[in-house]
């Protein structure tokens, strides 16, 4: 009870700034409007009366990644009403493609009054949390309303475990709440475990994003693209680029075009925010370039092309030869990004030395020879050179990421079999 008392004082008193980060208007970001009001609890009924399967997807990055696992769930039961909450306006956006699949509402702030006026407007049946968004007064609170909470796709690497150990009285509070810790790995549920979560309470269901659903359409308009871009031109995407890495990816890009003038980089800012600015970085340092939202038509001369929308990194992938994955470069804060999308595709991967976000898959990427590491930004060019320059290579690559795809799915099924208990 202290600790928590202790927790909503220092809260309290951090949370101006965390809510000045959240509201402050930036470029190509959705605004909240008026709904900034249901973080404090003051959230509108919803449409059915029939209690909802909650699923918590706290931003962009969750919210693609529940979104399978949303259709699978109506799919089994068209009937039951999902209520999906973001914290971001961002991962709104992502949510808001379901259309009528869903109801959205933003999450309560973590102070037990905004979440009981939640609860009291929602009464969800079950609660599921995607990856790890864990806040002790919202589980207190919904715990204590008896209603069963499980982590969906969950993931704690070995910084994110050592840092919860330095607090682990907090820690502590989450555990009795928890029902079920659905892990993405045997790594991941052994880090739970060490943190204090019973055997009992964890299952190894894989990855949701290995359920990754490529439609045809997506496929499709991923071929249609690269017709646009330049069929027998070396085309490579540097995917969910962070702020320091657009100017080593572009650095790399350069000397690229010295041994391939015809090459061209597809760019894509991990932030919306930032695309502006990163379009004047590719201007400034004097590469043509094209925004995918001006329409412009993609010529011989084009250098780079900037993937300025959301929602289209498959298609924007499947567009190219290769795929260097942001979030890796950019020091140890990020830990890397999603190396299954391209790897869903058939499209091999490089990496920087920063990946912990996903080692165990990077490290089976290794395995089957699909994924490279580049130890430095200084090497970038070379990694893609030796991909683009080798056809017959890039070739067995695909057949081998899309067999190996192929035999690490069912993550889905897993979890539902799982939680269909509590439903």
């Amino acid at each position: 009870m202290l600790i928590r008392i202790i927790y909503t004082l220092l809260l309290a008193l951090a949370s101006p700034i965390l809510l000045f980060g959240l509201y402050k208007s930036k470029p190509n970001k959705p605004k909240f409007g008026k709904r900034w009001k249901e973080h404090f609890g003051f959230t509108p009924k919803l449409e059915s009366t029939e209690r909802p399967i909650w699923i918590h997807a706290v931003s962009v990055g969750e919210s693609i990644a529940a979104i399978p696992l949303i259709k699978a769930l109506k799919e089994k039961r068209p009937e039951q009403p999902i209520l999906v909450t973001t914290t971001t306006s961002t991962g709104a956006e992502q949510i808001a493609k379901l259309g009528d699949l869903i109801e959205h509402r933003y999450m309560p702030i973590d102070f037990a009054f905004a979440v009981k006026g939640f609860l009291k407007a929602s009464q969800p049946k079950q609660m599921l949390i995607i990856e790890t968004e864990l806040w002790p007064n919202t589980l207190n609170e919904v715990h204590k309303a008896d209603i069963p909470i499980s982590v969906v796709n969950a993931r704690l690497s070995e910084k994110s475990c050592k840092n919860y150990a330095k607090v682990q009285p907090l820690f502590n509070l989450f555990i009795p709440c928890l029902d079920k810790v659905l892990c993405q790995t045997e790594s991941d549920a052994e880090r739970f475990e060490r943190l204090g979560v019973s055997k009992e309470k964890l299952e190894v269901t894989g990855s949701i994003k290995f359920d990754i659903q490529i439609s045809q359409d997506v496929r499709e308009q991923g071929k249609a693209l690269r017709t646009e871009l330049g069929q027998d031109r070396p085309v490579w995407i540097a995917a969910s680029t962070h702020k320091g890495e657009d100017e080593q990816v572009l650095e790399a890009h350069r000397q690229v075009l010295v041994s391939h003038p015809d090459a061209l980089l597809v760019l894509v800012p991990r932030h919306p925010e930032r695309f502006d600015n990163v379009f004047e970085l590719c201007q400034k340092q004097g590469f043509n370039t094209v925004r995918r939202t001006s329409q412009t038509e993609v010529t011989e001369s084009t250098q780079v092309y900037l993937g300025d929308t959301m929602g289209e990194m498959l298609t924007l992938i499947g567009a190219t030869d290769v795929c260097f994955m942001g979030g890796s470069l950019a020091g140890d804060k990020i830990g890397g990004h999603n190396v299954l999308e391209p790897a869903a595709l058939g499209v091999p991967v490089i990496t920087g030395p920063s990946y912990y976000n996903f080692k165990e898959i990077v490290e089976q990427l290794m395995f089957i020879n699909c994924i490279d590491i580049c130890p430095s930004s200084a090497l970038l060019s070379k990694h893609i050179l030796l991909a683009i320059d080798s056809k017959e290579c890039i070739i067995e690559k695909n057949n081998a990421l899309k067999l190996w795809f192929a035999n690490h799915g069912c993550a889905i099924e897993k979890s539902l079999r799982i939680i269909s208990g509590e439903l």
